[in-house]
């Protein structure tokens, strides 16, 4: 968003002005202020310091500086990253190797942290939203997305409202059954997001997180960790038969279409320019870090429980409902109890983030091809496209967002009371597979063209994480197509 000069002092040299005169200003893609005398188009020459930039209406649009008081979206991007599908594998990969991978899920954390960044970054320094930017790239970027968002979503929302009546359902086991309590939080998870804007969202949102945290950090504690044998497990070794088992920890756990929607949130709670940069650093720092406390938490649980006793658990979801029953004869039903609950806030945290950061997506999806079909300009150079409108919330209130949302609920009903068809999971394995090295290369490519200004291009340690991520997913992805019921 283009900031306004300020022309009552003398302005610091590096960033371009905005408007004529001899004063201060912060410049249209960075953090410094332009200064100097005569039309804002080049670098100034004074010395001073940068005040805060402004939207188009004037408003301050960025902080003095970063502060825990503005962390927001990474939260939600923890909420929803993590699901319990994510929770399982860390729990089978304890179960095997013990603290053996602890050094993989602290690696995986530093990996998301270099994504989720790119992502954020991008949203900020070219006032374009992340499909603006794949738009750019070619056709090809909108047909896989369009393909993808479909069928994902559809076998994603029955995924979804599954895992989230699981541990209703055990916690009331007279109650009604799986398939009424998925209706229930799929419909529930509608109204919600439907009625309510962002700023609602991730307070409830923070409330989930926060059931989730407090429940697995008491379980681990509880299990009393060996914290030599945590310790010695942050060291580099890969067990034989573990390679996949590890790479799963670095790239699955909270690695998903998420880590794509950061910068939407990150739009939608206000932050618009480059000026907030710090600020979002910080809150993505948290999200993984809040992560990282959940995979190495439920490693341990997996360590503890189940490796030293050599129990298995159930593939998928109900592998959770097996560790609450090992649980309850360790330690009571209380702890067992308290677990449920954890489990619910997990799996419907990631359905309420899916539901709303999926959606406002395919609003931008939508609304960018309409424009270009109605030959409506787009200028994201000074964030009065998309970005802005993200801001705002027009994104929310839109049919394209609703019409998402009633896809995410209604047509996978069907699926809970059907077997998948075949050929639509092998589809959406494939697509699903392709997503997140679609993801780190176009980031890649994004950030080191021109299309993102200089001072916010990738520099050397980006390029390697992100160079790194691509390649880890590459391997997943090959791995993940060959196991699909072909």
């Amino acid at each position: 968003m283009a900031d306004t000069a300020d022309t009552t002092g003398p302005g610091t040299a590096g960033g371009p002005g905005s408007g004529p005169g001899t004063g201060s200003g912060p410049g249209t893609g960075g953090p410094d202020a332009g200064s100097g005398t005569g039309p804002g188009a080049g670098p100034g020459t004074g010395t001073g310091t940068a005040g805060p930039g402004t939207d188009s209406s004037g408003a301050v649009s960025r902080p003095r500086k970063s502060s825990w008081k503005y962390i927001g979206p990474g939260i939600v991007v923890a909420a929803t990253g993590v699901g319990a599908g994510d929770l399982v594998a860390t729990l089978v990969a304890g179960s095997k190797f013990g603290y053996t991978l602890l050094w993989a899920a602290v690696i995986g954390c530093v990996v998301k942290v270099s994504l989720a960044e790119a992502a954020g970054r991008w949203h900020l320094a070219t006032g374009r939203t992340l499909f603006e930017g794949w738009r750019s790239l070619g056709r090809w970027t909108t047909v896989y997305f369009a393909v993808y968002v479909l069928v994902w979503g559809f076998v994603y929302g029955a995924t979804a409202m599954s895992s989230s009546a699981l541990p209703i359902v055990a916690l009331f086991p007279d109650g009604p059954g799986l398939k009424t309590w998925a209706v229930v939080t799929g419909l529930t998870g509608l109204v919600f997001v439907w009625f309510n804007r962002y700023a609602v969202f991730e307070k409830a949102m923070t409330v989930l997180i926060g059931m989730k945290f407090l429940v697995v950090m008491y379980v681990a504690v509880r299990v009393a960790p060996d914290l030599g044998e945590a310790v010695a497990g942050l060291a580099p070794v890969l067990p034989d038969g573990s390679l996949f088992y590890t790479l799963g920890l670095i790239g699955g756990v909270g690695g998903t279409i998420t880590m794509a929607a950061y910068g939407y949130w990150v739009n939608a709670k206000g932050w618009t320019n480059s000026g907030w940069m710090k600020v979002m650093r910080l809150d993505n720092r948290v999200a993984y870090i809040t992560t990282g406390f959940f995979v190495v938490a439920m490693l341990i649980i997996g360590a503890e429980l189940l490796h030293s006793s050599q129990i298995a658990l159930t593939s998928g979801d109900r592998g959770l409902i097996d560790l609450g029953a090992v649980l309850e004869d360790r330690f009571g039903v209380v702890t067992a109890k308290l677990f449920l609950i954890g489990f619910f806030a997990t799996s419907f945290g990631a359905l309420m983030g899916v539901w709303h950061g999926v959606s406002l997506m395919f609003a931008d999806f939508v609304e960018r091809l309409r424009k270009e079909r109605v030959g409506v300009p787009v200028d994201g150079a000074t964030g009065e496209g998309a970005v802005a409108e993200v801001a705002a919330g027009e994104r929310e209130s839109s049919v394209p967002f609703r019409a998402y949302l009633l896809w995410l609920t209604f047509p996978p009903i069907s699926l809970l009371f059907l077997d998948q068809p075949f050929g639509l999971v092998v589809v959406y394995g494939v697509l699903g597979a392709f997503f997140m090295p679609f993801l780190a290369l176009t980031l890649i490519w994004l950030l080191n063209s021109s299309r993102t200004p200089a001072q916010w291009r990738n520099g050397v340690l980006s390029n390697v994480m992100l160079a790194a991520a691509g390649l880890l997913f590459v391997v997943l992805c090959v791995q993940q197509v060959r196991d699909l019921p072909w």
